[in-house]
């Protein structure tokens, strides 16, 4: 295990720039994560770590395949993107988009921008069973430092994509798969009238909700019925019924 004693050291500076830029994380095809707890979730889903920096001068358990590191308390805080991190941070690879070939539940996210609201829809597909989540448009990065805390180890688990919308409808086609859209609007069912055994459904934006590019593409609008005086729900709430309601509808088929 090497001992890093310099801000310059080219992991330090490594780690940093994957905490703080996605461009740089696509380009290197790694993401950056923190504390035992997620470093346990990343060995048992079997996910590529690269290397491993560990808080002070004791050695942490070796891992294949990565490089192993330690840094002296203030070196490791200058790393790491989380303050008083008890550690330890470790990178790894990007998976590649994907998972089933012909996916039955898909949800998608619409310029989605809140890292906390796209890491907990991650976190509950993984609990739920939904085959994909596809972010499309200006969604916050799945591998910003802040989503990944938010899904809780299931970006490690839950198959994901990041296309444009020419690729979504493209795959949708193929598949054969009914999209609808989370928005009000003329001839807006509601979520129990509509068969989602087998569909994709999107949800839009913190604040204006789904583009009318998106909706245009989709079958129909599904709402979720509310008290009288409310008019929305959370992204990441409304993506958690319609998952909730598409495991279900699955289930009875």
């Amino acid at each position: 295990m090497e001992n890093i004693t310099s801000r310059k050291n080219r992991l330090i500076r490594h780690y940093r720039a994957l905490a703080a830029d996605g461009e740089y994380r696509r380009e290197q095809g790694e993401f950056l994560c923190e504390g035992e707890k997620l470093l346990g979730e990343a060995l048992a889903a079997g996910a590529e770590i690269r290397s491993v920096l560990y808080r002070g001068r004791e050695d942490g358990p070796e891992i294949p395949g990565a490089a192993m590191y330690c840094a002296p308390e203030e070196l490791f805080s200058y790393a790491s993107p989380l303050e008083n991190s008890p550690g330890p941070l470790f990178a790894v690879a990007i998976p590649r988009d994907g998972g089933r070939s012909a996916p039955d539940r898909v949800l998608i996210l619409e310029n989605v921008q809140d890292p906390g609201n796209v890491g907990t829809v991650l976190r509950t597909a993984a609990a739920l069973g939904t085959d994909l989540v596809v972010l499309t448009g200006a969604c916050a990065d799945p591998y910003n430092p802040k989503t990944v805390r938010a899904t809780m180890g299931a970006v490690f688990r839950q198959p994901l994509a990041r296309w444009g919308r020419e690729e979504l409808t493209g795959r949708l086609k193929d598949w054969a798969l009914p999209l609808y859209g989370a928005a009000l609007g003329p001839g807006a069912e509601r979520i129990g009238d509509v068969c989602l055994a087998r569909a994709a459904v999107a949800v839009g934006n913190e604040g204006r909700g789904l583009t009318p590019e998106l909706l245009a593409l989709c079958r129909g609008r599904v709402v979720i019925p509310m008290a009288p005086g409310n008019e929305s729900l959370n992204a990441a709430v409304a993506a958690a019924i319609f998952m909730w309601e598409m495991a279900k509808a699955g289930q009875r088929e």
